[in-house]
């Protein structure tokens, strides 16, 4: 009868709902899938036929069933290519596996069949498609003087062009589906707006007050933000910064965990996600408007969750990770941490689950 009395009394006094405070994200699934130890990069989700792109570099380009726990197949040829990720385009029924060696390899979402390999250069890091433009742009290996973004058409994946930007260091990108794509440039602590059909930069955005080491981008294309995860250094720190696409101007900005290196955008349920993979937690914001956000959670993972991709029907999320050392005779990554991991344990790659 007491212990009624006292847990009436805590509610009265507007204790009693704490979950109500925040999102309640947690781990949900932990599936190890078996193999050699490797490192990894870019994950994409294709909805349409419930497969998670694993960019798994020496494995090759994983298809993961979330159902069933399982890689249902290792697109032809990424593993000898090295597979960095995917781009997702489902309205062609067509996914592009971006290889370390400088390839990108086609193939099609409904029935995993690669076409041939295309080589653009010795070397690439991503490709990002451009709703706007029907292309593909590429992100290749950057040279003394900045990094060719190379533009295929799509669905054809024929040659269309190409644009030079400054930076050595190009990262995520986004489009607003029109006239404006937003292109990271790490290394400047800038932002690119490119108009991929008229092949040129039309603006670029510093940020460097708020924003050391621009990272990865999404776009809130109803209200024109552009949302950049950003490394940080020096004083600068880690942070999530908000953009007005059209004028550059930074309407938000808050810390985030280190090492980031993936931002989702959930329009449905106005929240924005960084996967942080130095300090091993995912934030978590809620939008309010294009210039109101808060924190929301910070969601602890598991050391190198970097990278992320959400199911837009079940709103799930996912990530990978690994039990991985640095090696200290080999190269380590310095540029994201005196002991980024370089050496990877069989058997121990993980694909994780999260939801609330």
């Amino acid at each position: 009868m007491k212990s009624c009395a006292i847990a009436t009394a805590i509610a009265g006094l507007g204790l009693a709902g704490p979950a109500a405070a925040y999102d309640g994200w947690h781990l949900e699934k932990a599936t190890v899938v078996p193999g050699p130890g490797s490192a990894w990069d870019y994950l994409a989700m294709d909805d349409a036929n419930d497969h998670l792109m694993i960019g798994h570099r020496k494995q090759g380009l994983q298809v993961f069933d979330p159902k069933t726990g399982k890689v249902v197949k290792t697109i032809a040829g990424t593993a000898e290519a090295s597979s960095n990720g995917a781009a997702v385009i489902p309205e062609f029924d067509l996914g592009v596996s971006n290889d370390e060696n400088g390839s990108v390899i086609p193939f099609k979402l409904s029935t995993l069949e690669a076409m041939a390999p295309i080589k653009l250069g010795e070397e690439l890091d991503t490709s990002h498609y451009d709703r706007g433009s029907h292309r593909l742009v590429v992100n290749m290996g950057a040279g003394k003087d900045g990094t060719d973004l190379v533009l295929l058409d799509v669905p054809s994946m024929k040659p269309a062009g190409h644009v030079k930007v400054d930076s050595q260091k190009v990262e995520g990108a986004d489009g607003d589906g029109k006239a404006g794509f937003f292109l990271a440039a790490r290394d400047l602590d800038k932002v690119y707006k490119i108009d991929v059909g008229a092949e040129k930069v039309t603006a670029t955005y510093d940020v460097a007050a708020s924003c050391g080491q621009p990272t990865a981008v999404a776009v809130d294309v109803a209200d024109d933000r552009v949302m950049v995860g950003c490394r940080g250094h020096g004083a600068v720190k880690p942070s999530l910064t908000v953009l007005d696409g059209a004028t550059g101007k930074v309407v938000y900005t808050a810390e985030i965990g280190g090492g980031v290196d993936s931002v989702v955008y959930d329009a449905d349920g106005h929240r924005i996600f960084t996967a942080n993979g130095i300090s091993a937690n995912i934030n978590v914001f809620e939008q309010d408007g294009p210039d109101s956000y808060k924190p929301v959670e910070t969601l602890g993972t598991r050391a190198g969750l970097r990278t992320l991709a959400m199911d837009r029907k079940t709103k799930l999320l996912y990530g990978v990770a690994a039990e991985g050392t640095a090696d200290a005779s080999k190269k380590i990554l310095t540029s994201v941490s005196p002991f980024y991991a370089n050496t990877f344990f069989p058997d121990t790659f993980t694909v994780l689950t999260y939801g609330k």
